[in-house]
């Protein structure tokens, strides 16, 4: 065969066999699995690329008569019905039995689960076809990451039950796991708005099914209801300073800061005790729910190894004082929360893995920011920042260094 002119001739060769597969799902699947590649590709709005596709798509192929080109028009019209041109798309005269039965399913059952540090809540949803010929009763899963805010991956397969039961199982046997039903208006919302973020990403996350499963994955969400109110994050005012001031008062009260050793501080240790305190209450408020008391084994991850690193410059008390300070605010945040004892060690044990990769990002300074690197070679300079005439005096000396830096 000669080789496919354009990217819509290449669908239709790699679709030639799709009248031989043995069911509507299968075909959904396939379908599904051809436009992941052009969202994998897509810069931005992965999904009006995919749309703007099929939309090309079944323009170019109009006039195509033959079995392949008919079914595989009608599996994308169905995957993608906002897409222009796919209200008027028919069956071909050979179409297979199953074509009937494309994107005919009804909703079995919605539940969600997750972990009990709120980190990630993956949703699963059960569809069954109106008519069995068309596929087997088959699950989508979505995994939300609610520390980076989007739909981390999909997956549509089976047999439903099969994966129902192995998530239920994996909860049961996890006691830092939780699983309950869902509201199906609730999920739809959900994942539909985590996604919409993930679409617009300019670099996927890594491997996984979620462009080969979004075109169905689309079609799937669409069955489910809609939300009176539309679901989305509730509006988190920032705490105010006398909040903050109370926050840390109460925490220094609290057994989890005796027990670091931190309602004792005072002298020299007492300013750097209070802004690493403000360090990880900045932090949180760097999170869509911006929780000071939402804290993990990889919240305090990405606070200790990255986030510290690139936004706040900090001398050798600091950096002593920190993960002592974390140890404990993440022990007190998990009391509050009334997460089990477990929880809470396994984040203690992790943040105290964590300290020799900190204190190696210290002393190389390898994540800091350019401003931050700037910061902190001022201070090693022994500038004042609230002296303008030092300030103006050392960006001058050093306006070539922190040009080099920019670029």
């Amino acid at each position: 065969m000669a080789t496919p002119q354009t990217p819509y001739d290449a669908v239709l060769h790699a679709a030639r066999d799709v009248t031989k597969l043995e069911s509507a799902l299968d075909a959904e699947m396939l379908g599904s699995a051809l436009l992941g590649s052009v969202y994998a590709i897509a810069e931005t709005d992965r999904d009006a690329a995919v749309r703007e596709f099929v939309t090309g798509f079944l323009a170019a192929t109009a006039r195509r008569r033959i079995a392949a080109a008919t079914t595989i028009r009608q599996v994308f019209a169905t995957l993608v019905p906002t897409a222009e041109g796919a209200d008027r798309v028919r069956p071909g005269s050979q179409a297979p039995t199953w074509t009937a039965q494309l994107g005919r399913v009804h909703l079995t059952g919605t539940w969600a689960y997750g972990d009990v540090y709120g980190d990630q809540t993956s949703y699963l949803a059960t569809f069954a076809y109106d008519d069995e010929s068309g596929g087997s009763e088959h699950a989508l899963v979505a995994l939300v990451d609610h520390n980076i805010g989007i739909t981390k991956d999909i997956f549509v397969g089976g047999p439903a039950e099969r994966i129902l039961d192995q998530v239920r199982q994996m909860c049961a046997d996890d006691e830092l796991t939780w699983f309950r039903t869902e509201d199906p208006a609730r999920f739809r919302g959900e994942v539909a708005r985590h996604l919409a973020v993930t679409d617009d990403l300019s670099e996927l996350p890594g491997e996984g099914s979620l462009a080969t499963d979004r075109a169905l994955v689309g079609a799937r969400l669409a069955i489910l209801p809609t939300a009176a109110v539309p679901t989305g994050p509730a509006e988190v005012e920032p705490l105010s300073a006398a909040e903050r001031t109370d926050l840390v008062r109460r925490f220094l009260a609290a057994p989890e800061a005796a027990r670091f050793g931190l309602d004792a501080v005072d002298g020299p240790e007492l300013a750097s005790l209070h802004f690493c305190l403000s360090l990880l209450l900045d932090h949180s408020a760097s999170f869509p729910d911006a929780d000071p008391m939402r804290w993990s084994p990889a919240v305090s991850g990405l606070f200790l190894l990255d986030w510290v690193h690139r936004r706040a410059v900090l001398d050798m008390d600091d950096a002593a004082m920190l993960p002592r300070v974390l140890r404990a605010w993440a022990r007190y945040a998990s009391r509050q929360r009334g997460l089990p004892e477990a929880a809470a060690t396994r984040t203690d044990e992790a943040i105290e893995e964590m300290v020799p990769e900190f204190a190696r990002l210290y002393s190389t300074g390898e994540r800091r920011s350019a401003a931050t690197a700037a910061v902190a070679q001022l201070m090693a300079d022994g500038v004042d920042p609230d002296d303008p005439a030092a300030l103006d005096a050392w960006i001058e000396a050093n306006r070539h260094r922190l040009a080099d830096d920019g670029a």
